[in-house]
């Protein structure tokens, strides 16, 4: 826990994102979908930072802003200080090298066709690092950071020949290749069982550790956040309505949405060793 700074390293403020359905022929109804309702959010430097929340309740929208896979309705966005609502060319290439994001489900953000080394690489070659022999180099490294050791076992496999929590530790291994500042991990455990889940957790951990990384780790499971979070925020029909500690968060709740996600959760035996 003492990795983290007081310093943030994102801020959010009033980000707003509307959504407007598609217009079926004999439909008259042209209201708009609000998945965010004027956020306002700031993340430290070197924290893992929870996102709780079920549902449809916006969750996974924010995080998609805050890597640029999609663009805000309205509001601020701001990476260290500097806006990345407008970034573009140049600016907008070299921020996709300090953000990444791991998907939720491993059988579908790797590409098939892709081998393992290739998959990992990509982003190396697109930022234009290194040469050949560098960035088989720093592969194979990345594989043995996240557990896929001896990295020349899995080099030159393809997604189809590994197991789910292989699969998603190639998938982490591809955000951390560029060592980037600032993850946002969706919900990366919910398609794994309990034991894989607490193993990729505890990698998750040493990541921070070993790069300062900052996380925001996104979820529904709020005994996961109490395991992995230096803090917690809960978010309600895209309203942020609690941010704590996650001690405070389980402890002492305080917004009735809160209270309902702890009464409902099977149990909070996750503790960090």
């Amino acid at each position: 826990m003492n990795m983290v700074k007081n310093s943030s390293l994102i801020q959010m403020k009033g980000v707003t994102k509307e959504y407007i359905p598609r217009k079926w022929f004999f439909s008259k109804d042209q209201s708009r979908v609000v998945a965010l309702n004027e956020v306002d959010l700031s993340i430290k430097k070197g924290e893992i930072f929870g996102l709780v929340g079920q549902s449809g309740s916006g969750k996974t929208t924010l995080g998609r802003l805050l890597v640029r896979l999609e663009e805000p309705t309205s509001g601020s966005i701001s990476l260290k200080g500097s806006l990345i609502n407008t970034l573009k060319g140049p600016s907008l290439k070299d921020f996709r090298s300090k953000v990444q994001m791991i998907f939720q489900d491993p059988y579908q953000s790797l590409n098939p066709h892709l081998s393992i080394a290739q998959t990992i690489g990509e982003p190396l070659v697109v930022q234009g690092i290194g040469n050949t022999r560098q960035r088989r180099s720093k592969v194979l490294h990345t594989l043995e950071i996240v557990g896929l050791s001896p990295g020349q076992d899995f080099y030159d496999r393809y997604p189809h020949q590994l197991s789910g929590g292989q699969r998603q530790r190639v998938a982490i291994a591809r955000a951390i290749v560029l060592e980037p500042e600032f993850i946002v991990a969706d919900e990366p455990t919910s398609m794994l069982d309990a034991t894989i889940a607490i193993q990729l957790f505890t990698l998750l951990l040493q990541i921070r550790e070993t790069f300062n990384m900052t996380i925001l780790f996104i979820t529904h499971n709020l005994a996961a956040a109490n395991y992995l979070c230096d803090r917690i925020g809960v978010i309600h029909e895209g309203c942020i309505v609690e941010v704590n500690t996650a001690k405070k968060i389980i402890g002492d709740p305080v917004h009735p949405y809160t209270k309902k996600l702890i009464r409902v959760q099977p149990c909070f035996d996750f503790n960090r060793g």
